[in-house]
């Protein structure tokens, strides 16, 4: 079921107005750039378990949500999976995206993702499409970018490449969007902005699906900035995982009880925290307040399931223990928000840390060799 107010692409921007998402200068070219204009007729929405082909009526209403419409899978290739592999992204995860890049009149900007082309064309809309340079990495996805864009008279520079290289012909810019998660910022994206400059991404760790995080660039590569809010994105295709971890060895399983309930650790202040604290293990879960389940597992194949107040562990290493540990030690500092989290990158890697109301930065993730 659609999310989105009836109206059609007007009601939408409405829906991201009243949200407090957009200013005069972005609602005006909201409503000039219809999301439809930059969409296949083929489209999929993103459901738990699948992508389902929505045609018709379906279709336009999906168009109108504010919801992701899937419009790639597999890559582009025949007879795969059906794994969505690009999409045109929740408008108001775009527009909450837009606002924290800060956009002003004459700024160069760097968009990684292309995708259909609408991110590029609301970008040139507010600065001018020669200021705007957009990368995609699918040959295919920037053509067909590149000709939607042409045929409502937008002309940004589209280049076919790896974002995770940035576009440097053009550099510096003074912002830089990346439309895709990353599982951690490519230093390239940061030595072509200019010093003051800000970057917006989402950053996608073992632990959590996506959170978006706001970085001003320093000096010689290195940026700082805070955590804003969940965003999840597909991964940058360079930033897809390797080989898939062991099995699990099921014969190995130990159940016991927990006093930590598994909703406790469904809050993206704590998924930041736990995620710098706990390397290499990834939780996912189903539903929400008391009847969460929860899964994590680690790159060795042990792996943990918690069910209401039991637990089932496997492998070698007691999972659930190191949560449990790292919860008490979340509560302990008074349960943080988001945003009371930070992220700091330099050539030598990226550090997750906490700030004090009143004290100095605790960090939590010191990065590789810091």
């Amino acid at each position: 079921m659609t999310t989105a107010p009836r109206g059609g692409h007007a009601a939408l921007v409405d829906h991201l107005d009243e949200r407090g998402l957009l200013d005069t200068t972005w609602r005006r070219i909201w409503l000039r750039v219809p999301r439809e204009t930059f969409l296949p007729e083929q489209v999929w929405r993103q459901e738990p378990a699948r992508c389902v082909p929505v045609t018709g009526r379906e279709r336009l209403a999906l168009v109108h949500s504010d919801e992701p419409v899937v419009t790639q899978l597999d890559d582009g290739l025949p007879d795969g999976p059906g794994v969505a592999t690009c999409s045109n992204s929740q408008p108001s995860t775009v527009a909450r995206m837009l606002q924290l890049l800060d956009v002003q009149d004459g700024h160069r900007v760097l968009e990684i993702g292309t995708g259909t082309g609408h991110v590029a064309a609301l970008l040139s809309g507010r600065v001018g499409d020669r200021n705007v340079h957009t990368v995609e990495v699918d040959a295919d996805l920037a053509g067909q970018a590149a000709r939607r864009l042409a045929a409502v008279g937008c002309f940004p520079h589209v280049a076919h490449g790896d974002g995770e290289h940035g576009w440097p012909a053009a550099a510096p810019y003074d912002r830089v969007v990346v439309t895709c998660a990353v599982r951690h910022v490519p230093s390239a994206l940061l030595k072509q902005l200019r010093p003051g400059g800000i970057l917006v991404t989402a950053l996608d760790r073992d632990f959590w699906s996506g959170a978006l995080v706001r970085l001003t660039a320093g000096e010689g590569g290195r940026a700082e900035g805070r955590f804003e809010g969940g965003a999840s994105y597909m991964l940058m295709r360079s930033h897809r995982p390797g080989e898939a971890p062991p099995e699990v060895d099921s014969s190995t399983v130990r159940s016991s009880g927990t006093d930590l309930a598994p909703h406790e650790l469904l809050t993206l202040g704590f998924a930041v925290y736990a995620g710098a604290r706990l390397p290499g293990v990834r939780m996912w879960h189903t539903g929400t307040g008391p009847g969460a389940q929860v899964w994590v597992r680690d790159t060795t194949g042990s792996a943990a399931h918690a069910d209401g107040h039991k637990v089932w562990q496997y492998g070698a290493r007691a999972l659930w223990r190191e949560i449990e540990q790292a919860h008490a030690e979340y509560v302990a500092l008074g349960r943080p928000g988001h945003r009371e989290f930070g992220l700091t990158v330099s050539p030598e890697g990226q550090c997750v840390w906490l700030t004090y109301p009143s004290r100095p930065s605790r960090i939590i993730e010191p990065a590789p060799g810091g």
